[in-house]
């Protein structure tokens, strides 16, 4: 047994599929097949049901093979990136998941001023919506995500809070709401509802907030655009919400952006990292410099 098979048997079993899991590790199905194969032969077990179902599943050894095989590759993992660190090997990959809508807005500056105090470290950015973040982060397939607050399985990772704003209705300029000082949430129930998919936490805050009040938004139209966000609102599609830090930036004068009231959802950044995994160098210098970081 070695760690390739142990790796190749666990990328089979999180995938539930050869082909799948074949495509992730850039080798040929018949090769991952051979290599399951002969670990099920050494241990003299059968490691997955083999059915007619395109989904395999596992059987009670390759539940017990799995637990095992991904404590023992997180182990050398994690005394792979600390010898890196003993011997001060400062470079490497930083692997930062980051959503679309507060990439542009918030991080040029913080990533500009990394890359000048680390330039042996490669940031390699994923853009998603916060949900799929949490499950990458979670995967191990981030090292660090940027994600808006609350997380859902909180208890799989370290959170860090980093930048907190308020949130605003977003309205077309003609709208009779929208010359008011602030709008209570309950006063738009009746309207359309332009929100982030939702893969993305924006999506299930305003849900959220809707719900305890009482209703259940329409939502007309969703997107995983801020600036395709506010044009539909200047077509009259419906009204949408964005930080204050976001709205901002909008430039046009069929919009206009209110505060909101009670309930008065904050929406609140954060860093988070798995908390059994041992973190890179990278990933602690980036975790630092947030950390201190000052926003404008």
């Amino acid at each position: 047994m070695d760690l390739r098979q142990l790796s190749y048997f666990v990328a089979v079993a999180k995938a539930q599929s050869y082909t799948k899991a074949a495509e992730r590790l850039h080798v040929t199905q018949p090769t991952l097949s051979k290599m399951v194969r002969l670990l099920e032969e050494e241990l003299n077990v059968t490691l997955f049901e083999r059915g007619g179902s395109k989904r395999i599943r596992l059987t009670d050894a390759g539940e017990i093979l799995l637990r095992s095989a991904q404590g023992i590759l997180t182990s050398m993992e994690n005394m792979t990136t600390e010898l890196d660190d003993l011997l001060e090997l400062r470079r490497g990959d930083l692997l930062l998941g980051l959503p679309p809508m507060i990439g542009g807005r918030y991080f040029p500056p913080i990533l500009e001023h990394f890359h000048a105090k680390y330039p042996h470290i490669n940031i390699k950015l994923i853009e998603k919506g916060g949900k799929r973040i949490e499950t990458a982060v979670e995967a191990g397939d981030l090292d660090v995500g940027i994600v808006i607050l609350p997380v859902e399985n909180e208890a799989a990772f370290t959170i860090q809070p980093f930048f907190e704003d308020e949130l605003r209705a977003v309205l077309h300029a003609e709208h009779p709401l929208a010359s008011r000082s602030s709008i209570a949430l309950r006063e738009l129930a009746d309207e359309p509802f332009i929100l982030f998919g939702e893969q993305f936490t924006l999506h299930h805050l305003i849900s959220q907030a809707c719900e305890e009040e009482g209703f259940r938004p329409e939502i007309a139209l969703e997107t995983t655009q801020w600036d395709f966000m506010t044009g539909m609102v200047a077509a009259r599609f419906g009204v949408a919400f964005l930080p204050q830090n976001v709205c901002d930036k909008i430039d046009d004068p069929a919009v206009r952006t209110v505060p909101l009231a009670f309930p008065e959802p904050k929406w609140r950044l954060a860093m988070i990292w798995r908390k059994e995994r041992y973190l890179p160098y990278a990933a602690r210098a980036w975790i630092e410099l947030l950390k201190g970081w000052t926003f404008s």
